[in-house]
């Protein structure tokens, strides 16, 4: 049972939470010991509370998984995990992971409630609203970083906010057209949103998101706020990492037909893998050169 639950909280997908360092990183106080493990602490409190959705979602979902091609070898889909068992590691999850983030500050705990209460809409009601579903992917990946913010109280540049949400919204639309191109005909089967997506529309928008995402990104590593606290224009060279990294997407999502998982796109693509971790170093010693 325990093995069944934890392959239902998808671990892979964990490193969504790392988007809660984002914080820390640009505010300088990484080697900051005390504040790193209150990161920490706030990042595994999000697996778990990430977790819990991802069983609330099976659940919601199931009759749909037991149909998909790569879903239905999910536990609870597979007949491997009981209703009641997963029910009891939602309860446990939660429970655990809203009294850890109390211990960690009210911001932090409102912001861990307002997390958990938009999944549970998106899971029940919002992801069958066509744009609005991916606004709440994009709006899971903004309180993350505002959580990890706020856990360790500085306050974070709102264009880093705004790429986040940008980058956010590439991938949310980039998981969209990956599930119409693998799923054919009988997508709105498995999703009913994705009938009123097509690839082209979807193409559309991911084309204007990720325009929108380097030019972004330039704007904040050039922004007086940003020079003024780094003293230095240099965090400019790291944008070709940004032009690579969206580009390699691009070709996983429309060569590959790669998309539906980003997390193990990035686990698995060693390009993509290789130029996130080069960019994160260049990040680190541009705003930490004095």
């Amino acid at each position: 049972m325990l093995k069944n639950i934890f392959i239902s909280l998808r671990p892979r997908q964990w490193v969504k939470n790392l988007f809660l360092f984002a914080g820390i990183i640009f505010s300088q106080q990484l080697i900051n010991l005390p504040l790193l493990f209150k990161v920490v602490l706030a990042f595994w409190v999000f697996c778990a509370l990430t977790g819990a959705v991802y069983l609330i979602n099976d659940l919601v979902d199931l009759e749909q998984d037991r149909a998909h091609p790569k879903k239905k070898e999910r536990p609870l889909a597979a007949g491997n995990l009981r209703i009641s068992e997963a029910m009891g590691g939602i309860v446990g999850l939660v429970s655990v992971g809203l009294w850890v983030a109390y211990g960690l500050g009210l911001t932090f705990f409102a912001l861990c409630l307002l997390y958990l209460t938009l999944q549970v809409a998106y899971s029940f009601w919002l992801k069958q609203i066509v744009i609005i579903d991916v606004f709440c992917i994009a709006a899971g990946f903004l309180l993350r970083v505002v959580a990890g913010a706020a856990v360790i109280s500085i306050v974070i540049s709102p264009w880093l906010l705004i790429c986040t949400t940008l980058l956010a919204l590439f991938i949310g639309f980039s998981k969209r057209r990956h599930e119409i191109v693998i799923l054919e005909g009988v997508a709105s089967g498995q999703r009913e949103v994705l009938k009123d997506y097509s690839a082209d529309y979807l193409d559309q928008m991911i084309a204007v998101v990720s325009c929108a995402t380097v030019l972004s990104y330039l704007f904040y590593t050039q922004a007086a706020e940003t020079v003024g606290k780094f003293g230095t224009h240099r965090l400019i060279f790291t944008t070709p990492f940004i032009f690579y990294g969206i580009f390699r997407y691009l070709y996983l999502v429309h060569k590959k037909e790669l998309g539906g998982s980003p997390e193990e796109m990035l686990l698995t693509d060693w390009p993509l893998l290789v130029d996130v971790v080069l960019w994160g170093l260049a990040v680190l010693a541009i705003i930490h050169w004095r």
